[in-house]
């Protein structure tokens, strides 16, 4: 059941992002002058934690839509879960644990370790999260990939923004296990470009990444099917709960590797990515309880699209390095030009009803 539409002000909505935009900025602030003990040092540190802000935020508008598809149709009990305990993992989990746990697994070291290392030795640090970008890539670009095709592979699909296009896909959708032959059809020519163990990796990575979508959707089905014998609190909760958390961490895969081209500190980059999760979280309950996904019939359609290219992106990626900046307006322009597009259908759809009723009278 969807929230009264009149429930905040836009600013209402965005309150705690706001909140917590100033407290990362004077963090950032504080850590500029305790690094550096200059005034330039500190304004340096402050204007890329701002810049890692809105480079997430650009990155993230397809998520926040994401998120809310999926929501809406979870229960009140567990779209506050996500909405707290969900944001907390985003935060903290992806945006300060995981490059850690990466560092852990790659040098072989403990969290302890690692903490210090990328304290004291942040040159390093980067170094060893650079050379994990190709499974990562692989692992992230895959499940992405996965999540945007079974959009459009779908027969149930009635809604096309792109028609021929989409109308294609959808008809061959009763086809099972087209996406995943597409998905590994592609595996198979990436790997083949890349030399000697790259390619194994990549095709490892990209196998776990396919498998990760898989288990998740056995998970989520799992828990559909016995919804009849389920309390109310976990019936449409834990799968999606699972989904939203693995494709959150997918989309933050590229931010948090790409942050590391700003600045090698990894606690500059935690503010900078913490403060930008923030906004998606904003932007989720706004779309969520103002049905603007439901206003907009093509919003959605902008978001998959964009979570297809940056699938790609990140398989190229592997290859040739592309610009976080090109991805994250790549991402916004597709969005905007969907709700361009949703606008300009609404219109004509009112002008129609003004005609017909035109015509009754």
């Amino acid at each position: 059941m969807s929230q009264p539409q009149t429930h905040h002000s836009l600013l209402g909505y965005f309150k705690w992002s706001l909140i917590v935009t100033f407290v990362g900025l004077a963090l950032g602030l504080v850590l500029g002058w305790q690094t550096h003990g200059t005034v330039g040092g500190m304004l340096t540190v402050f204007f890329i934690c701002a810049v890692l802000a809105v480079l997430e935020i650009s990155l993230s508008f397809d998520n926040a839509i994401v998120n809310a598809n999926k929501l809406k149709d979870m229960t009140p009990v567990w779209q506050k879960r996500f909405l707290t305990w969900g944001i907390l993992i985003a935060v903290f989990g992806m945006r300060i644990i995981f490059p850690l746990l990466i560092v852990v697994i790659a040098a072989r070291i403990g969290p302890i370790e690692a903490i210090i290392l990328a304290a004291s030795r942040p040159e390093e640090y980067a170094r060893i999260m650079h050379e994990a970008h190709l499974p990562i890539a692989a692992f992230g670009g895959t499940f992405l990939m996965m999540v945007g095709l079974t959009y459009f592979f779908n027969h149930e699909k009635d809604i096309h923004w792109f028609s021929a296009f989409e109308k294609y896909m959808s008809r061959y959708a009763t086809i099972k296990g087209i996406e995943i032959a597409f998905v590994l059809l592609l595996v198979l020519i990436f790997s083949s470009l890349l030399e000697g163990e790259d390619g194994d990796t990549f095709v490892m990575s990209a196998i776990y990444g396919l498998l990760t979508f898989l288990a998740v959707e056995l998970v989520g089905g799992l828990l559909d099917a016995s919804q009849k014998t389920m309390t109310e609190a976990a019936r449409g909760g834990l799968g999606a709960f699972i989904y939203l958390e693995v494709l959150d961490a997918s989309f933050s895969f590229d931010g948090v590797i790409g942050a590391f081209a700003l600045t090698q500190n990894l606690f500059i980059i935690a503010i900078g990515l913490g403060i930008g999760a923030m906004y998606v979280r904003s932007m989720t309950i706004m779309l969520v309880e103002k049905e603007t996904l439901t206003q907009y019939r093509y919003l959605e359609h902008g978001a998959f699209y964009a979570i297809l290219i940056l699938s790609v992106i990140m398989y190229v990626q592997t290859l040739y390095h592309i610009p976080e900046v090109i991805t994250g307006l790549g991402g916004a322009s597709l969005i905007g030009l969907a709700l361009w597009s949703s606008i300009r259908y609404n219109r004509e759809e009112r002008a129609r009803e003004i005609d017909m009723s035109r015509g009754e009278i």
